[in-house]
This record gives structure tokens, sequence and C-alpha cells, in this order.
């Protein structure tokens, strides 16, 4: 070991540049209730590691932005049972 050391060209930060991330994800911090993590990371144990919680969240928040609104399958059904039924007036 030497007695002292020249860090006068030094520079300060990363050594490596970060690995990029996957393309289409953004890294972001989130607060869930601790219920709907214990039940994602069950489900993620269950799984026998194959699959990890965040991606089961990532799926799950996918599906629920791709599945129709309540209220339009709703009026869907309704229109669906009162088409072809003779008025009541």
């Amino acid at each position: 070991m030497k007695d002292s050391y020249d860090f006068s060209k030094g520079k300060r930060g990363r050594i490596a540049k970060p690995a990029p991330e996957p393309a289409g994800k953004v890294k972001i911090t989130i607060r869930l209730d601790a219920g709907i993590v214990d039940h994602f990371m069950a489900k993620a144990d269950e799984s026998g590691g194959a699959v990890g919680y965040q991606t089961l969240i990532n799926e799950a928040l996918r599906r629920s932005l791709e599945a129709p609104a309540l209220e339009a399958m709703v009026r869907r059904v309704i229109r669906e049972e009162l088409k072809g039924k003779p008025d009541a007036a």
C-alpha cells in the first residue's frame, strides 16, 4: 500500500453506466396497500418463482385497462335483453 495516492484527475460519479431498462418499461416508485402486495407476492410464491410479483401486478393493471367498463357492459346487456320485447305501454 502506498503512503499517498493522487486523485487530482479523478471524476465524481458512476464508474460504469447503468444497465438500460428493458424497452417499454418505466421505473417508478409507487405505494400500494400491504394486502395488495401480500396477495401478489403469495401468487408469485405459488408459481414457484416462475413469475415475479411486479410482473403479476403489471398484468393485472393491463387486464383492468383492456377490460370493458362495467357500466358499458351493463348497458349493452340491458339493450340486448330489451331488444325485440314488446313495449309495455
